[in-house]
C-alpha cells in the first residue's frame, strides 16, 4: 500500500507462513503509536531498552525497524483540517498494522463525544484481535497491598471482540430503545425488566464461534508453555445461555481436539476414585464426586452415573496417576474466582473469560503485583496473526512530559511482542534486567514511595538502568 502520512522504513515485513506459524526476518519492520499524555516519555524509554536488548541479544545480526502510524490526539491535532474526526484514528494506520501484522502501541485518549467510543476497542474491532492476553506476574521487591504477590503467575485469556465489547446498546427515552423493548414484552413475553418505562437495555452477544476460538488459543498457549491448568471463568449460573455455553463450548474444544493431551477436573476426582480404590462402583464413584447424589432425581443419578463411565474409560491413558502429567481444565464462576485469586492465587495458571469478566480479573491481579503501571498486555489473532501489544494504564495527562512515569507496562508489553515474533533471548534479557534492578530498589515514583530505602529514578532513568544491567 502506498502511504502518504506513514513513512515506511528500510526492512522486512513480518508475514504468517504457510504452516501457520510467523515468518521473522531479522530486519522486521514493526508499526507503533507513540500514545497520548505520558506516552511520549514511555515510548522514549521502552524503545531503547528494546533496542538495547536485540543488539546485544543477537551481536547486532538483528534489528527492528520502527514504523511510526498515528492515532489519539497527535494525529487529530495533525490532520484534522484535512480528515474531521477521522483524524483520531486514520485509515492508514489501520491498513499499517493489516499489512505489518505486529504492532505496539502506547496509552490512546478517548475521543469526547459522539464516533468512536474508544481508540483501543476500535483497533482490536478493526482487525479482529479476539484474545486480550494479560500476563500477571510478581517482580520481587515490588510493593504489593497482599501477603503473598509471589503466589500469582497467571495468563489471562479474555475474548476481545464480543460481551459488552461488541457495544450493542440503547439509551433509555430514545425511539430505537422503546422499539427494543416492545418488542421484548410484546413479542418475546419478556417479564423480568422491572422499571421498563426507564430502563436503557444492553445486547450481549456471546457465540460458539467466538468463544471457540478464544478457549482453543488458551488451551494451546497452555500446552506450548507446558502450564499446569487452564480454568474457564463464567457466570454460567445465572446466564446460561451466553455464559453458561461459553464454559460448555469450551469443554467441547478441549475434548473434542485436545483429548490425549488433557484431563477434566471431574475427570481427574473419578479416576483418582478409581485408583485409589479399584473396586469402586460406579455408583459409590459417582456419590465421592457429587456428595448431593443420594438427593437426586433418578435421571440426575443416570446422568452422572454415564459420566464416572465414560470417565473410566480413560483409565488406559489417564489412571495410574497418568492425568498429572496432563492440562487440568476446569471452570469457576466469576464472583468466586475473584475471591480465590486472592486467596489461592496457586491454584490458577491460565485463565479463558469472556470481555467483562477478563477485564475485572485482569486489573484485580494487577494490583496483587504492583498496579497496571507493570502490567503489559496485547490483542491478537492467533489465526491471522496480527497483533498489538500495548501498555494496560492511562494517558495520566497530569503527568505528561514530566519523564516521571513507570514505563514497565510498555517495556513488559514489548517483552510479549518479543516472545511473539520468536526473539526470546531478547525477551528474556530485559525481563532479567526489571528483575535486577528493582531488586537493586532503583525504581521510578510509583514504587519508590512504598519501598523504604529505594533510590527514585525518572522514566528515562529507569530505563537507563534496565539497559545498565543487561
Amino acid at each position: 500500500m502506498a502511504y502518504t502520512y506513514v513513512t515506511v522504513p528500510k526492512g522486512e515485513k513480518i508475514i504468517m507462513g504457510s504452516s501457520g506459524n510467523l515468518v521473522v526476518p531479522d530486519n522486521p519492520i514493526i508499526p507503533f503509536i507513540e500514545g497520548d499524555g505520558t506516552g511520549v516519555d514511555i515510548w522514549k524509554a521502552s524503545v531503547r531498552v528494546f533496542d538495547a536488548a536485540v543488539d546485544k541479544a543477537y551481536g547486532g545480526k538483528k534489528k527492528i525497524s520502527w514504523m511510526e502510524v498515528y492515532a489519539g490526539e497527535k494525529p487529530f491535532n495533525m490532520f484534522r483540517e484535512t480528515m474531521g474526526d477521522k483524524a483520531w484514528l486514520p485509515e492508514e494506520t489501520v491498513e499499517a498494522f493489516k499489512e505489518f501484522l505486529v504492532g505496539i502501541k502506547g496509552p490512546l485518549t478517548t475521543p469526547i463525544g459522539g464516533g468512536i467510543r474508544s481508540l483501543n476497542v476500535a483497533l482490536r474491532q478493526m482487525l479482529d484481535l479476539y484474545v486480550c492476553l494479560r500476563p500477571v506476574r510478581y517482580f520481587r521487591g515490588v510493593p504489593s497491598p497482599v501477603k503473598k504477590p509471589e503466589d500469582v503467575d497467571m495468563v489471562i485469556f479474555r475474548e476481545n471482540c464480543e460481551d459488552i465489547y461488541a457495544g450493542i446498546e440503547w439509551m433509555a427515552g430514545t425511539a430505537e430503545c422503546n422499539k427494543i423493548k416492545k418488542f421484548l414484552l410484546d413479542e418475546m413475553g419478556v417479564t423480568k425488566i422491572r422499571f421498563p418505562e426507564s430502563s436503557s437495555i444492553g445486547i450481549k452477544p456471546i457465540s460458539k464461534d467466538g468463544s471457540e476460538r478464544l478457549i482453543r488459543a488458551a488451551i494451546t498457549y497452555a500446552l506450548s508453555h507446558k502450564r499446569k491448568s487452564i480454568t474457564i471463568v463464567h457466570k454460567g449460573n445465572i446466564m446460561k445461555y451466553t455464559e453458561g455455553a461459553f464454559k460448555d463450548w469450551g469443554y467441547g474444544i478441549a475434548l473434542n481436539e485436545f483429548r490425549n493431551q488433557i484431563i477434566t477436573e471431574r475427570e481427574s476426582w473419578i479416576i483418582d476414585n478409581q485408583d485409589s480404590k479399584p473396586n469402586l462402583s460406579i455408583e459409590d464413584n459417582a456419590k465421592r464426586i457429587d456428595p448431593g447424589y443420594d438427593m437426586m432425581s433418578p435421571k440426575q443419578k443416570m446422568d452422572i452415573c454415564k459420566e464416572v463411565e465414560s470417565a473410566l474409560t480413560l483409565m488406559p491413558t489417564h489412571g495410574s496417576g497418568k492425568w498429572k502429567k496432563l492440562l487440568l481444565v476446569k471452570d469457576t464462576i466469576a464472583d468466586i474466582t475473584l475471591q480465590q485469586v486472592l486467596t489461592r492465587a496457586k491454584e490458577f495458571d491460565v485463565v479463558a473469560t469472556m470481555n467483562l469478566e477478563g477485564d475485572f480479573l485482569s486489573d484485580a491481579l494487577a494490583a496483587q503485583v504492583g498496579g497496571i503501571g507493570i502490567a503489559p498486555g496485547a490483542n491478537i489473532n492467533y489465526v491471522t496473526g496480527h497483533a498489538i501489544f500495548e501498555a494496560t494504564h492511562g494517558t495520566a495527562p497530569k503527568y505528561a512530559n514530566l519523564d516521571k512515569v513507570n514505563p514497565g507496562s510498555e517495556v513488559l508489553s514489548g517483552v510479549m511482542m518479543l516472545e511473539y515474533i520468536g526473539w526470546q533471548e531478547a525477551a528474556d534479557m530485559i525481563t532479567r534486567a526489571i528483575d535486577k534492578t528493582i531488586g537493586q530498589k532503583r525504581v521510578t515514583y510509583d514504587f519508590e514511595r512504598m519501598m523504604q530505602g529505594a533510590t527514585l529514578l525518572s522514566c528515562s532513568g529507569f530505563a537507563d538502568a534496565l539497559i545498565e544491567n543487561m
